[in-house]
Order: C-alpha cells, then sequence, then structure tokens
C-alpha cells in the first residue's frame, strides 16, 4: 500500500507521481478546471454527544491529509444543533483527540450554533420563495405521509399555506409561541419522488430545550441535512468529504445551495466507510456498555474509543498508518482488527525497550552463587535499534523467574527448566535447577534450588555453551511490583445484541480482561515510566495505564500479543 503524503505544498505533479485514490482524482480535476476561486478546504463534522471513535480516525485522516495535500485548508466543525444531547465535555474530547492523531485544525475550529441567525434567515428566504412551508402533522403523521421505498408520499394539508402565514408562524416558532414537536418547518420539493429525501424534508424543528452554548437564546433548531450544506458554504469549504450512507441525501444537499443562490457551492462526494470485526462503534451500543457498567467509562481499553486505544497503548502513527493501508474505500468495507494490531506491532518493533517482567512469579535461589550482593548487567534495550541504549539490570542470588518456564514433568518439545536441566536466563549465566520445593499443604511447587555457572556469563568467553532454552527473570530484592492486565476481544462475535431480549452479557466475552495483581517488573521501568510503552520479553507489549498508572502503584496494559496474527487480507 502506498503511504500518503501529509506534508503542505505537496505539488499537483508530486501527487500525480505518487498514484492517486478517486477521492484525490476528484479533487484535482476541480482544481485543475478552476472549479473554485479559494484554496481547497475539507472539514470534519462530529456532533458533541459522544466520543471518536476507530471509525472517526478514518474520516478525520481523509479530510485532513486531503487538504494538507492540496495545501488547503481543514476545519473542525460542532454540528451542534440538536441540546438534548451535546455537552461541552465532549467537545474538548473531540479536540483532544484531533490534537493527539495530529490531525490539528490549527485554529479552524467552528460551531454550527454559532450560525443560528445565517441558517434561519436562510429558511425565511426559502419561505419567501415560495419553497419551504410551515407543517402542523404530528410526527407520526409526518411519517406516515411520506411514503415508503416504493408508494409515493402524499402533501401535506398545509403544503399551500399562504407566505405570510408561513413567515408569521415560522417567527412564532422562533419566538416559542409554541411547544416543543408541534408544528415543523419543511421543505416543498416533491412528494412524489422516488428519492425520500426530497419528499418535502424536515428543515427545523421545535425543542424547548437549553443549549449547551446558547443557553434558551432558541427553541427552533435546524436539521443536519439543512444546515450542513449552509455550514460548509459559510465557512469557504470546497469539498464536504461523507461516507457513503450520505449519498442519497447529496440532492438535497446541492438543492439547498441551488435555492439559496450560494456562488461556487461546496460538493459533496462520498467514500464507503470503514468497519472493523469484533468491536463496537455504534454510538447507542457504546453508551449502553458504559451506562450498564459493563466496562470502565468511555476509556476503556477495550472499546474502540481513541480514548480506549489510547489507554490500551496504540500510538497516533500505528492509527494512522492503519489508515493508509486501507486506502480509500469505495463502498462499506469491513476490515479484520488484526490489521490494527499487526500494523501498531511494526510500530512498536524497533522503537520500544524490550524489558523483562514476570506476571506470574516462581522463586529461584542459587545456592551457590559466588558474586557480589548485586551485580549489575548490562541489557541492550532494543536488539533492533542500537539507538536505545543499553540499561543496567540488577543480578542477586535471590530471583523470580516465570512459573511456566520451570515444569516438573515436561512434555516433549519443551525447552525451558526442568529438574536437573539447564537453561540460560537472559543476559546472565546458564543455571541447574537441583531441587523443587513444594507448599506442604497445597503441593504447589514454591521454589526452586538451582545452580549457576560462573563461567556462562554473558558476553564472557564461555557465554557460547548452548543450552537449550533462553528465559527471563528479574532481581528478588530489585524489582517492583506491578498490576498487569490481559485484554482479549470484548464480544464473542458479532456487534452487540441483534434481539431486544438478548442481553449484553450474552455476546460480551467473560475473559476480555484477566487482572494479574502479583507481577513483577525489573526497576528500569520505573526510570523509563515516561516512556510509556514497553516490550515485556516474550509477553506482548505494554503501556503504563494513563488512569490508573504511578510511580507508587504500576499498573501496565497489554497493547498486543507478540504473535502476529495478521495473514494478510485476500
Amino acid at each position: 500500500m502506498r503511504e500518503l503524503s501529509a506534508e503542505t505544498g505537496t505539488t499537483l505533479d508530486d501527487t500525480a507521481a505518487a498514484g492517486e485514490h478517486f477521492m484525490e482524482k476528484l479533487i484535482r480535476e476541480d482544481v485543475e478546471s478552476r472549479v473554485f476561486s479559494r484554496d481547497i478546504c475539507t472539514r470534519f463534522p462530529p456532533e458533541p454527544n459522544g466520543y471518536l471513535h476507530i471509525g472517526s480516525a478514518f474520516a478525520i485522516h481523509t479530510n485532513y491529509d486531503l487538504a494538507r495535500k492540496f495545501g488547503g485548508h481543514f476545519h473542525l466543525r460542532f454540528d451542534d444543533t440538536n441540546p438534548l444531547k451535546e455537552d461541552m465535555e465532549y467537545v474538548h474530547a473531540i479536540i483532544e483527540d484531533l490534537e493527539w492523531l495530529g490531525a490539528s485544525p490549527e485554529g479552524h475550529i467552528y460551531y454550527g450554533s454559532d450560525y443560528s441567525e445565517q441558517i434561519y434567515e436562510s429558511a425565511v428566504t426559502l419561505i419567501r420563495k415560495g419553497k419551504a412551508y410551515v407543517c402542523g402533522l404530528a410526527p407520526e403523521e409526518v411519517t406516515a405521509y411520506r411514503g415508503t421505498l416504493t408508494q409515493p408520499g402524499k402533501n401535506s394539508p398545509y403544503r399551500d399555506r399562504p407566505l405570510e402565514e408561513n413567515l408569521a408562524l415560522f417567527a412564532g416558532m422562533r419566538q416559542g409561541d409554541y411547544p416543543t414537536g408541534s408544528m415543523v418547518l419543511r421543505a416543498k420539493i416533491d412528494m412524489g419522488s422516488p428519492n425520500i429525501n426530497l419528499r418535502d424534508p424536515i428543515l427545523y424543528r421545535i425543542i424547548h430545550a437549553p443549549h449547551y452554548r446558547t443557553g434558551d437564546e432558541w427553541c427552533i433548531y435546524p436539521m443536519y441535512d439543512f444546515a450542513h450544506p449552509i455550514q460548509d458554504a459559510i465557512e469557504g469549504v470546497t469539498h464536504s468529504l461523507c461516507s457513503l450512507e450520505f449519498k442519497d441525501h447529496r440532492p438535497l444537499y446541492e438543492w439547498v445551495l441551488n435555492e439559496l443562490d450560494i456562488p461556487e457551492p461546496p460538493r459533496q462526494r462520498e467514500f464507503g466507510r470503514v468497519n472493523l470485526t469484533g468491536v463496537v462503534t455504534s454510538k447507542r451500543y457504546l453508551r449502553q456498555l458504559v451506562a450498564g457498567g459493563h466496562v470502565d467509562g468511555w476509556d476503556d481499553p477495550r472499546l474502540p474509543t481513541l480514548r480506549g486505544l489510547r489507554r490500551r497503548g496504540f500510538t497516533p502513527e500505528s492509527i494512522k498508518r492503519f489508515v493508509t493501508e486501507i486506502g480509500m474505500v469505495r463502498s462499506h468495507s469491513m476490515v479484520d482488527f488484526s490489521l490494527l494490531e499487526h500494523v501498531l506491532r511494526q510500530d512498536l518493533k524497533a522503537s520500544v525497550p524490550a524489558v523483562m517482567a514476570v506476571l506470574e512469579p516462581l522463586k529461584v535461589v542459587i545456592t551457590n552463587y559466588t558474586g557480589p550482593e548485586t551485580e549489575l548487567l548490562s541489557l541492550d534495550n532494543n536488539s533492533e535499534n542500537p539507538e536505545l541504549g543499553t540499561r543496567e539490570a540488577p543480578f542477586s542470588s535471590v530471583l523470580y523467574i516465570e512459573r511456566e518456564d520451570f515444569m516438573e514433568h515436561p512434555v516433549p518439545g519443551f525447552r525451558r527448566l526442568i529438574p536437573g536441566g539447564e537453561v540460560r536466563l537472559k543476559g546472565a549465566y546458564i543455571i541447574k535447577c537441583n531441587e523443587v520445593i513444594k507448599d506442604p499443604v497445597t503441593g504447589e511447587i514454591s521454589e526452586l534450588r538451582c545452580t549457576y555457572d560462573s563461567e556462562t556469563k554473558s558476553g564472557s568467553a564461555m557465554s557460547g555453551r548452548k543450552v537449550k532454552g533462553t528465559i527471563h527473570w528479574v532481581s528478588a530484592s530489585h524489582a517492583v511490583p506491578a498490576e498487569v492486565n490481559l485484554y482479549e476481544q470484548l464480544l464473542k462475535v458479532g456487534e452487540g445484541p441483534k434481539e431486544e431480549s438478548e442481553a449484553w452479557e450474552d455476546v460480551l466475552n467473560p475473559d476480555s480482561i484477566r487482572t494479574l495483581k502479583h507481577c513483577l517488573v525489573e526497576p528500569y521501568v520505573l526510570e523509563a515510566l515516561a516512556l510509556e510503552r514497553f516490550q515485556f520479553i516474550r509477553h506482548g507489549y505494554f503501556t503504563s495505564d494513563n488512569k490508573l498508572c504511578s510511580p507508587e502503584h504500576l499498573v501496565f496494559n497489554r497493547i498486543v500479543p507478540l504473535k502476529d496474527g495478521w495473514k494478510g487480507r485476500k
């Protein structure tokens, strides 16, 4: 897959040479035809009623990268014309998420609610042109009159109100003279249109509720399909890039701009939406999960919200590359979540230090140790990236190894520590297990008594002596306690409950999180905690939990296992 340039000022010739997807080609043709006398401008228009998720990242980077590619502008505009669900909490979160993704609007942050007067005046213009009317049908009647996909609609009995009556009623709607839901303003287009979006769509509705920014200044609010093209025109947007479900809405977008005589009107163009297997991206379902206490808030590391992915340890670079790998799609696509994990591994592989962490400790006592009480051993932080340097790991006579790295009755092919067997301790010495100590009550192995070969220190002349396996370890007196969360897919299958009778408990994976309370990590992580991400040798990539971790209480989340499950796309 090609990498999309995000550098400002990329020339058209450079873009063409790199190869173009269909959306680039459409914009290029508009540039070369001089359709617009202004700079190319795109926008991302979220409603501030929830948190962004991985699907949002695709739309963000699509708009951001295309604006940058053609030397234009990228706007963040909040579609805040519904006072019932919106909140400043979400505004701040969305801005922060864009900044984290590296798609900063750089001062171009706008609010649909700032255009309330202009949108209102646009509606008055349509009324004066005979293109809009106040309708008093009840909501269920409006739906019934609209018809179906196979049956045309029928005209509202209020469709032919006199112009002055429409103006007076609409002014009364604005003044708060009528209760919520009692009447609406509708466009007068064609109730027989095969496109149901053109069957006299609602432009304004009455909602008596305080708005998070404008308070009680307004009690009528425009519908998105009406506000959207006007907001684009006000801001000088050239290309309104939407997901494919808005394709049937494009004729209404163009109708509004045409009826308002907008010069050089923006152009709506659509691309396919990308969905990921095994994750919930529906806002409704995400709210249910959070409100029902099934997850630890909107930033739960099992959720595909950008906040959840960030807490899980995903990097903005990996998400950008993931979007690039997918490319621009014309139709809705389903992508395996393992591709996102694959891209993340590629990002982390050579960029984070590999440290030793014992998740299920088993005590090892080296009975013949003759070295200093604490011996400092030099280890590479990343064998693939010498620039990450080295660190000193303390070694002593009492260690902890991973419980699974010892087997009293080994199965065929087991290459780690066994009674009477030898293994190399990573970066240290070869040890031999001589005695197995068990708890007298439970019978569980509690300690191994071992001897070491002092001539086999890594890097020494005898370090080349061969043994079947190498295992990691931590020094008992130096190891730092930590809590570790191991994550798996949140859902068993699908994207959520499919039937009304189906509960979330029926579809959630009961093993989506496993918390290990008594882990031990080498002390280097305290020095390097600001790095945030580490490879825990043999366990995977981990991050310090940005919500729970502190130097006094270490909490790490597994980002992804080391094994790459991505097999390529067919």
